[in-house]
């Protein structure tokens, strides 16, 4: 088996399948191993709708979201669907409904920080979606398996998947709002601050039984339109100097994911280290496919700054775009994400996804 990571129309695709096609050219790998559930913990590029029963802004439930995915929108910023496994829905829907093929947590505008995403309304920071899972492995307990040993075997095969953090930059370190109290922090403090915070709820996963668990780093931020037309840029592409407080964060990821899977016994961390690879696509396109890797897809609120108006039709050619609206990426920006951390060990460090569903 083996995971794909990638979007239809500014949303991720999280899918398990024998065969996988990427860009239109198969991609097939035979694996004897089986990975019974797939576990999703975020903000809005991996949110499949938890949102949606949240007092907040933040929402995805409208077209053009959703728009070429078969159950249309179901309020994700991102679609979140799995072939091979039965549609993994997110928890807030589901409760104790669970299935044994995965949750998803994952909660748009929200951060490591609890404070992130506040001034939207409320949204499920990381240390909730942690503790929510905690409640699912209680009910996991009772409901299906025998023995704690059974559970924990499940668990340990199962993979986790974890993105997150942005937002503590866009909606916490860089705005105005009055909830947030991290405007003090030099940005090397901020940075080291958000991943001992991140360490220590994955240091909770794995006490849980999460033993696989995928770690996306941060991608350039200073990009994003949201961002690029906020702030002046000089000329350039991208506003260097917020991709610059990312990169902070970036750097002491690896280091940290590496000493926890030192110390955890059994335990697998990745480090999906996509930045570089989407920064270039900005700055290359053409080499990647893309026509466009600065506007939005869809037509966007404020400018082209925020999310995609509703109902509007959105461009023709989304894959040929980087960005789905001011935030998000579009389908073709993941799946090359997607074919390098399948094969390429310098993407996704020190293994592949490939290897990853075979340990």
């Amino acid at each position: 088996m083996i995971i794909l990571i990638s979007s239809r129309n500014g949303s991720i695709m999280l899918s398990f399948m024998l065969c996988l096609f990427i860009i239109s050219l198969p991609f097939c790998v035979t694996s004897s191993a089986r990975t019974p559930a797939l576990y999703v913990l975020g903000d809005s590029l991996v949110d499949s709708g938890n949102n949606n029963l949240l007092p907040t802004m933040a929402r995805a439930n409208y077209l053009p979201y959703g728009v070429n995915f078969v159950k249309k929108t179901t309020g994700r910023f991102t679609n979140a669907e799995y072939l091979g496994l039965p549609y993994s829905p997110p928890y807030l829907r589901i409760r104790d409904n669970l299935p044994l093929t995965g949750l998803n947590y994952a909660s748009g505008s929200c951060g490591i920080l609890p404070e992130t995403g506040r001034s939207y309304g409320k949204c499920l920071n990381f240390e909730e979606q942690v503790g929510l899972f905690e409640e699912t492995v209680k009910l996991l307990q009772q409901k299906y398996f025998k023995s704690p040993e059974e559970l924990l075997d499940y668990l340990s095969k199962s993979i986790f998947i974890i993105s997150i953090g942005s937002n503590d930059y866009i909606n916490n370190y860089l705005g105005t709002s009055s909830f947030y109290t991290n405007k003090g922090y030099p940005p090397q403090q901020f940075a080291q601050l958000l991943v001992d915070k991140l360490s220590n709820q994955l240091q909770r996963l794995y006490k849980l039984g999460a033993r696989k668990m995928v770690v996306f780093e941060r991608g350039p931020i200073g990009c994003i339109p949201s961002i690029t037309r906020k702030y002046e840029h000089k000329g350039q592409s991208c506003v260097e100097d917020m991709n610059q407080l990312v990169l902070l964060f970036n750097k002491l990821l690896p280091s940290k994911l590496k000493n926890l899977t030192s110390t955890l016994n059994a335990s697998i961390l990745v480090n999906g280290q996509a930045h570089s690879l989407a920064y270039d696509a900005i700055m290359n396109p053409s080499k990647h496919g893309l026509m466009d890797a600065s506007n939005p897809c869809c037509s966007a609120l404020l400018n082209g700054t925020s999310g995609c108006i509703p109902l509007l039709k959105p461009c023709n050619n989304a894959d040929r775009h980087f960005f789905w609206d001011g935030y998000h990426q579009t389908e073709a920006v993941y799946s090359l994400v997607a074919s390098r951390c399948i094969t390429d060990s310098s993407v996704c460090v020190p293994f592949t996804l490939n290897k990853l569903l075979n340990m």
